[in-house]
C-alpha cells in the first residue's frame, strides 16, 4: 500500500509521499515521487500507487516523450498530463494481458503537480489507470492516491484554497501520520515537496522516523489534551452519572461532570 498526497493552495503545491513497500512479511524502501523537468523552471511532479514495474516503464516512455516533444517550446501542464496518460496506455496496451495472465492488476494511480513556462497558476492532476484524469478542486484542494480513508479527515476540516503553504505542508505531515498509524502498510521514510508560486521552485527533502520526533510527539500529547478539555455537559450525565475523574494539569484529579 502506498499514501501519496498533493495539496494546492495559493501559495503554491505541498506533495508528499512515503517510502515504504511491503511484499508479504518483507518490508523495503522505495521513492515513489520524482521530478521530471530538464530544467529547475520546468519540472514538474508525479507521485504513483501501484506496480512499480508499470510506474518505470510508463516513466521512460514519458520522459522520452517529454524530450522530443517539449524540449523547444513552452509546454503547459496539460500537454504534460496529456503525454503522461499517453505513456500510461502504450504501457497498459503492451503489458496488461501479460500482467492479467500472471494475476495481476494493470494497477497505476498518479498524481501530477507543478507549473510550467506556459501555465498561468500551477495545476495538478489525478490519473487513472485506464489514462484519463481529473483536476484537483477548489472545494476540494487535494488529492490522494493509495491508503486514503485515515488521513482524510483532518485534511477535509483544515485546508481550503487560502490555507498558507506553511499550515498545509503541517497538515500533509498530520495525514500521513493519521495513515501511518493505522496503516501497516504505509510508513517512514517520507518524501516531503513544496513548490513555491513566488519562485517557482521545487523544493524537497526525505525524513526519516527520528527526524520528526518532536512533531510526533507534540500532536500525541496535544490531541490526547484536546480529548480530555472537550465540553462535557448534559448529553454525558446519562451515561456516566455523577461525573468521571480525569487527571488534569499537574496530575489533580478533575470531574468531567459535576452534579447539580
Amino acid at each position: 500500500m502506498t499514501f501519496c498526497l498533493g495539496i494546492k493552495v495559493r501559495d503554491g503545491l505541498v506533495c508528499l509521499a512515503d517510502g515504504r513497500v511491503t511484499s508479504g512479511a518483507q518490508v523495503s524502501n522505495a521513492r515513489k515521487v520524482s521530478l521530471h523537468g530538464e530544467s529547475w523552471d520546468r519540472q514538474i511532479c508525479i507521485m504513483t500507487s501501484g506496480l512499480r514495474s508499470v510506474r518505470d516503464k510508463t516513466l521512460a516512455y514519458f520522459d522520452r516523450a517529454w524530450r522530443h516533444e517539449f524540449s523547444s517550446r513552452e509546454p503547459n501542464m496539460l500537454e504534460a498530463v496529456s503525454t503522461y496518460a499517453e505513456a500510461l496506455r502504450r504501457v497498459a496496451k503492451e503489458d496488461k494481458a501479460t500482467l492479467k495472465a500472471s494475476k495481476l492488476d494493470f494497477n497505476l494511480h498518479t498524481i501530477v503537480a507543478g507549473q510550467l513556462s506556459g501555465d498561468g497558476e500551477p495545476s495538478m492532476y489525478l490519473v487513472y489507470p485506464e489514462g484519463n484524469w481529473i483536476e484537483v478542486d477548489v472545494r476540494t484542494p487535494y488529492l490522494s492516491i493509495g491508503a486514503t480513508a485515515y488521513g482524510k479527515p483532518v485534511l477535509d476540516r483544515t485546508l481550503t484554497p487560502d490555507t498558507d503553504i506553511a499550515t498545509a505542508l503541517k497538515v500533509a505531515y498530520l495525514s500521513f501520520d493519521s495513515t501511518r498509524v493505522a496503516s501497516a502498510d504505509v510508513g517512514f521514510p517520507v518524501d516531503m515537496l513544496t513548490y513555491l508560486v513566488r519562485d517557482g521552485i521545487w523544493r524537497e527533502i526525505n525524513y526519516d522516523y527520528d527526524d520528526l520526533r518532536d512533531q510526533r510527539i507534540w500532536w500525541n500529547e496535544n490531541i490526547k489534551q484536546l480529548v480530555t478539555s472537550m465540553p462535557d455537559g448534559p448529553w454525558m450525565e446519562a451515561l456516566v452519572p455523577g461525573g468521571l475523574e480525569v487527571e488534569g494539569p499537574g496530575g489533580k484529579r478533575l470531574s468531567v461532570i459535576k452534579d447539580d
